[in-house]
């Protein structure tokens, strides 16, 4: 959250139980206070299946492990990542074991495209698994450039 965001205070009324088992949830994870457990949780909550848009603006990643005795599969998913390269903003891949790789490809853009790729990723014959993984962003988190090219600092 930025120091521009608005906070809007309100109330919120549970049972005694959950209060206390809530309280315990936030001690084991070390948040300072309810609030900031309150927006984690809203925030997931959201992003959950339905939570967001086809046309949102979303960052994330496709983790995906195949094998790379597959014929012609990593060839397959290289094109892939070409016809997508707008969309990728960096990728990782990992030698697993003599067989299988695990692939990590960070993402930003329009959730239905990522979606999109994510799909073509998980039919190609030898991909074992394939997941996207998004959160949402806002207006500021639109563009890879910086709006301001002046030196700063991030937190």
């Amino acid at each position: 959250m930025l120091e521009k965001d608005v906070l809007t205070r309100f109330g919120v009324s549970m049972p005694e139980e959950l209060i206390k088992q809530f309280d315990q949830y936030i001690a084991e994870r070390g948040y300072t206070n309810r609030s900031e457990a309150i927006r984690d949780l809203v925030r997931k909550v959201l992003l959950e299946p339905g939570g967001l848009k086809a046309d949102q603006l979303v960052a994330g990643t496709i983790v995906m492990v195949y094998d790379h005795h597959a014929a012609d599969l990593p060839l397959q998913l290289i094109e892939l990542q070409h016809n997508y390269h707008h969309d990728i903003i960096s990728t990782m891949h990992v030698h697993l074991n003599h067989d299988q790789c695990l692939e990590i490809i960070v993402v930003r853009g329009l959730l239905s495209r990522l979606r999109e790729l994510q799909h073509k990723i998980q039919v190609q014959k030898g991909v074992l698994y394939a997941e996207l993984s998004v959160t949402y962003l806002d207006e500021r988190g639109a563009g890879q450039e910086h709006a301001d090219a002046a030196e700063h600092h991030h937190s």
